[in-house]
């Protein structure tokens, strides 16, 4: 047995065993008495064991003076002494603004919270954030701007406390498929419990539902006003609640009035009997848990979507008991503790942000700095830095434990911008990835087995994770990455003995704030499953729900209530491209694939893209199944082979994020999607752009011929006997 860790993969946070079998391979399976996954374990999480020791790991810092050259070995030092040089330079010609650090919701806490005091506390430059941006920035505004705060409210256990589970924008069933099996096991135990899918795709979750609506691309606002109109007109609200725990009631009620409910339904492109009879099981119920992940988040008014779905329950009084409450789902294992730590351009940790005077001076104070060294400007969000990357006025970035170079939206726009880029620094624990082939400096990165680390999943789970093998050669923690360079740039402060000593400083900044860990010592973590903040002692046992006492983490403790008009997204079909394009997740892979497609069971599943086309749409256009189709948009043209689903609204088609150029040069999904951003959240709106169809006549290359699709929706296994996939 070698040891137990929370999975690297999505934000459910399972726990993990792994052990060697008799021929060494790595055999992994879930366990039972963890809380997040109670044993269960998906596909990819069983299939982690091919993807640990693999050619393509780095093992040794490597460098190149010119991107015309190769890659050549160096050490450490060398490597370290190569980038202060030229941040050194930068810094001095340029000023803090021209450098920036990229990460991840792959990186744990230690090495967000390091990142936010070397560049933040001792550089002066907030441009600093996650691919987190892509996923998670428009929750993380929602739940600020109607609760104050960051942070979901709920926990795993009000799945089986809810007699109402709404699942909006969620594919559940392919993207957490351990939660989502819990949702099914509810159900089972308790058949009365109404599950209900709002998603444009009939997705795999969308098959157990009790009601499915069909939500149009773009009109979630639309239709969650709808309910709340209907809501208002049956009378059901919580008086109590709305009196005593809520302000801006009667601005959204006015609002709710001046909506024609019927107007609402025909923009969301769902029939008002429907509506109705969602808006009738809601105000009976009592228990009303919803999940959402990117259908709500990834769109312009991504914040003004979660703020709409956190006006029903606060409408309805269901926030802040158990089986109830808006639940945000986490995309990546440690996309929380980034949150926490502060990584996000305009966090500071604990919850703290740039703009607030008082949460700068804590910080300085905090790390010993001098008033005014952390700047009150918010720095620049992950579009953001490629765009000044190519307008040249950001000089260097360091990208960690993430491939933007397929997973961020108009791909062309973002290759310029990394060849412009005087330099690029990608740590990560595989090369090469579409983004390491564009970097000047590639550093080595030990993986979630090869490294003490800390993470929180999305029921603010706080797991520690020991150590259970050697990394690879020189392959170093990313928190004692970034330690070291912080110190060959001549900082104090970052003589770290482990990781310990850099978590049980992190959790000081936390003490007081939303999110107190102060009390997860690294001591006590090691000894415990895990704890949820809030965790403010050493004697707590943590906090599985927040707001049970109704008051908020605004400065009057109430929460707030914020009408929210329908707004179309940024680009909107029309005759030259008269298709909507939608993208996301697959069951068997996750991301960008650097794992997932070294596990050869997960390839055969899904071995290659391809564009989700309705059958009526594909008949006048004579496209059949597997046909090469040419998807254009007003960025790029990509081609892929056709699977015909009526799962698939007319109008609409569906591709996966997850190929890159490694698989087939400039021939990935986000080489279509629009890079526009919300004003707030500024999160960009992968879900929706206009893209026009063509059949390729003679396709120029192989394509990979695909199985033809059931007429029935398809079954996706969620947990697994892990012997299933050894």
């Amino acid at each position: 047995m070698l040891g137990e860790s929370i999975c690297p993969y999505c934000g459910v946070g399972c726990r993990l065993a792994f052990e060697r079998d008799d021929t060494d391979a790595i055999r992994v399976r879930g366990v039972a008495s963890a809380a997040a996954n109670l044993g269960g374990i998906c596909a990819k999480g069983a299939q982690l064991g091919p993807t640990i020791h693999t050619p393509d790991r780095l093992t040794q810092p490597q460098l190149r003076l010119s991107r015309h050259d190769d890659f050549r070995r160096v050490d450490w030092t060398t490597a370290f002494r190569y980038l202060r040089e030229i941040f050194t330079n930068i810094l001095n010609t340029h000023g803090p603004d021209a450098i920036a650090f990229y990460g991840s919701g792959q990186l744990d806490t230690e090495t967000v919270y390091l990142i936010g005091k070397l560049f933040k506390g001792h550089l002066g430059c907030n441009n600093t954030d996650s691919n987190s941006r892509l996923c998670m920035a428009a929750a993380v505004a929602g739940y600020r701007t109607s609760l104050g705060s960051d942070g979901p409210p709920t926990c795993y256990d009000d799945i089986d406390a809810a007699d109402t589970i709404v699942i909006m924008g969620s594919n559940m069933a392919e993207a957490h498929p351990v939660t989502f099996d819990r949702v099914k096991a509810s159900k089972k135990a308790n058949p009365h419990q109404q599950i209900i899918v709002i998603d444009p795709r009939r997705t795999p979750t969308a098959v157990h539902a009790d009601i499915y609506l069909p939500v149009a691309p773009g009109g979630d606002i639309a239709l969650l006003n709808a309910i709340a109109r209907m809501l208002l007109d049956l009378g059901t609200m919580d008086r109590d609640f709305i009196a005593n725990h809520s302000r801006g009631f009667d601005e959204y009620r006015t609002f709710l009035l001046e909506q024609n409910a019927v107007e609402l339904c025909a923009a969301a492109g769902v029939p008002a009997e429907d509506v109705y009879r969602v808006a009738k099981l809601l105000a009976m119920s009592k228990g009303f848990l919803s999940f959402y992940c990117m259908g709500l988040n990834q769109s312009t008014v991504g914040m003004w979507k979660n703020n709409s779905l956190i006006n029903l329950h606060l409408l309805l009084g269901q926030i802040g008991k158990p089986g109830a409450g808006p639940f945000s789902l986490t995309g990546q294992p440690n996309a929380m503790g980034g949150r926490e730590g502060g990584l996000l351009s305009h966090q500071l940790p604990g919850y703290r942000t740039v703009e607030d005077a008082n949460h700068r001076r804590e910080a300085e104070e905090f790390w010993g700095r001098s008033p005014g060294t952390i700047s009150d400007k918010p720095g620049l969000t992950a579009v953001e830095m490629f765009r000044d990357l190519e307008k040249g006025k950001l000089k260097a970035i360091w990208i960690a434990g993430t491939n933007p170079a397929v997973s961020l939206p108009d791909l062309h726009q973002v290759r310029r911008a990394m060849a412009k880029a005087q330099l690029v620094v990608v740590n990560d624990a595989y090369h090469p990835t579409e983004t390491s082939k564009l970097a000047d400096v590639i550093l080595p990165a030990a993986q979630f087995g090869e490294k003490e680390w800390t993470s929180t999943n999305s029921e603010r789970m706080v797991s520690f994770s020991p150590k259970l093998w050697d990394p690879p050669g020189e392959a170093l923690p990313d928190w004692q990455i970034v330690a070291r360079f912080a110190q060959t740039l001549g900082f104090k402060g970052f003589n770290y003995a482990n990781s310990a000593e850099v978590w049980d400083e992190f959790i000081q900044m936390t003490k007081g704030r939303p999110c107190d860990m102060s009390g997860m010592t690294s001591a006590r973590l090691k000894e415990s499953d895990g704890l949820q903040w809030p965790c403010p002692s050493a004697d707590h046992p943590g906090s599985k729900r927040r707001y049970l006492d109704r008051r908020f983490a605004t400065p009057d403790g109430k929460a707030i209530f914020l009408p929210r008009d329908h707004k179309e997204p940024r680009e909107m079909p029309d005759h030259e491209f008269p298709f909507v394009l939608t993208t996301g997740r697959l069951y068997s892979h996750w991301h960008t694939l650097t794992r997932t497609a070294k596990a050869d069971k997960l390839v055969r599943r899904e071995p290659a893209p391809f564009v989700e086309i309705n059958p009526r749409d594909a008949e006048r256009l004579s496209i059949q199944q597997n046909d090469l189709v040419q998807i254009t948009s007003r960025r790029g043209t990509v081609q892929f082979p056709a699977r015909l689903r009526d799962g698939v609204s007319p109008g609409m088609v569906f591709i996966p994020f997850h190929w890159g150029d490694l698989f087939g040069d400039g021939n990935a999904a986000n080489y279509l999607t629009i890079s526009a951003i919300g004003r707030v959240a500024k999160q960009p709106e992968l879900k929706f752009c206009a893209v026009s169809l063509e059949k390729v006549a003679q396709p120029k290359k192989r394509v990979v011929a695909l199985p033809m699709a059931d007429e029935a929706e398809p079954q996706v296994e969620g947990s697994l006997p892990a012997e299933t996939w050894y």
